[in-house]
């Protein structure tokens, strides 16, 4: 028979069991007493599960419950596991109430939140937000556990005009619903549709220019137009030209190059050298990268030396009208555009580029090729991209190559400085 004397004065650990009732205990703690029904589950594992606590719970109701929870145990069930569940299921309502259903766009939310804003650059991050605004539409207000392979097909092909586009926003939200459903917010038996719809269909044709296709192919300038480019360079604005210079005779990335600061700089016995910080490369992911060292050589080094004399501190390429942070790349390619024949939007007096059809971009990759023409090892002409060398060479091969990138970017630019010459 139950006493609640005996019961009031168990110390914390010890417990009391109930004759009559095989399973059924009153555990106590430092702060409290708990019906307990302990049972072996089907699989001869040992399981408990709390009824209530003591006084609230009177020994009458403990015994009803306790008759209750065994009674699931016989038919083969598991009182604990159906608990648990039981538990989850009011916590996920309680969500939903609180937070209002799981739409799409909450899906891309928790996702920009939890991961994106976390792992991504800035820069990154924005794009990824600015890319659900504009494309999820009344989509974004779905239910997202019901979601319907139908209507992921739908959100795609409305974008597919713009295929790389509608393929980065499929990727996006197929990463979103593995985030969702690893986070517990959908159900484990939610179906990605993302990854599913479309694979392989989305290729871009090309960009088009001026009405006509030129394909998707990548542009590396001719000798002769390099030349020629050099002595065009000037008609561009002093800062345009002072970024495309360096992007031909360094061959580092554009958003390198616009991000430079002064506090890279470093006056060196071989030399002057730019030492660009790992975070600001595009291998800042990667645990094996470090940063990157860029030989500063011939009008490399004079566009620098120049602007250190206007910023000793900072960023040396800075927006021109005095807009704070450097300046962005899109400037640069914008700046580039504008000066093509076939671009619309410029004034008809101002000078047009001779040498056609290329962006900022395709400069490194012209350099990237006149190494190899020159007869640079791969492995230099890599490490003066700033490219990590891949599989067990990357693991292996630590040499920095700092005299041998010296050395061959001395070689382009005497290269450069001959083309120009000679055009």
């Amino acid at each position: 028979m139950f006493d609640a004397r005996t019961a009031r004065l168990l110390a914390p650990g010890e417990h009391l069991t109930i004759a009559g009732a095989p399973g059924l205990r009153l555990e106590a703690t430092a702060t409290r007493r708990a019906w307990i029904y302990r049972y072996k589950n089907a699989s001869g594992q040992m399981r408990q599960v709390k009824l209530g606590a003591w006084p609230a719970m009177s020994y009458a109701a403990a015994l009803a419950a306790w008759e209750e929870a065994r009674a699931v145990r016989d038919a083969g069930r598991d009182p604990a596991a159906e608990r648990r569940a039981e538990r989850v299921q009011t916590h996920a309502r309680l969500v939903v109430e609180r937070r209002g259903p799981l739409t799409v766009r909450r899906v891309a939310d928790l996702y920009l939140d939890g991961h994106v804003d976390r792992h991504r650059k800035a820069k990154g991050a924005t794009e990824v937000r600015r890319m659900f605004d504009t494309m999820l539409g009344d989509d974004g207000q779905c239910d997202a556990a019901s979601y319907s392979r139908r209507q992921a097909f739908a959100l795609i092909e409305r974008w597919a005009g713009a295929p790389v586009q509608a393929s980065k926003l499929r990727s996006e939200l197929g990463a979103a619903w593995d985030y969702a459903i690893d986070a517990g917010e959908l159900p484990e038996d939610t179906p990605n549709w993302w990854r599913q719809i479309m694979r392989g269909k989305l290729r871009s044709k090309g960009k088009q220019i001026a009405g006509e296709a030129v394909g998707t192919s990548k542009r590396v300038l001719k000798p002769g137009e390099v030349g020629e480019l050099i002595n065009w360079l000037p008609n561009f604005s002093q800062l345009l030209d002072d970024v495309l210079t360096v992007y031909l005779w360094t061959g580092t990335r554009g958003a390198e190059i616009v991000a430079m600061e002064a506090e890279e700089i470093t006056d060196e016995p071989t030399g002057l050298w730019w030492t660009v910080p790992k975070a600001k490369t595009k291998n800042a992911r990667h645990p094996g990268a470090g940063d990157l060292r860029v030989p500063l050589i011939g009008r490399a080094e004079r566009v620098v030396r120049r602007r250190l004399k206007m910023y000793p501190t900072g960023w040396l390429f800075r927006p021109v009208r005095g807009v704070a942070g450097h300046v962005q790349q899109k400037v640069i390619t914008e700046g580039v555009y504008y000066r093509q024949p076939y671009c619309t939007f410029t004034s008809p007096t101002q000078p047009r580029l001779t040498v056609t059809h290329w962006a900022p971009h395709d400069l490194r990759r012209t350099v990237r090729t006149t190494l190899a023409s020159l007869g640079c090892p791969d492995s230099v002409a890599e490490a003066v991209l700033g490219h990590m060398q891949e599989g067990v060479k990357g693991v292996y091969n630590l040499h920095q190559y700092d005299n041998e990138r010296r050395e061959w970017l001395t070689r382009v630019a005497d290269y450069w400085e001959q083309l120009a010459a000679s055009s």
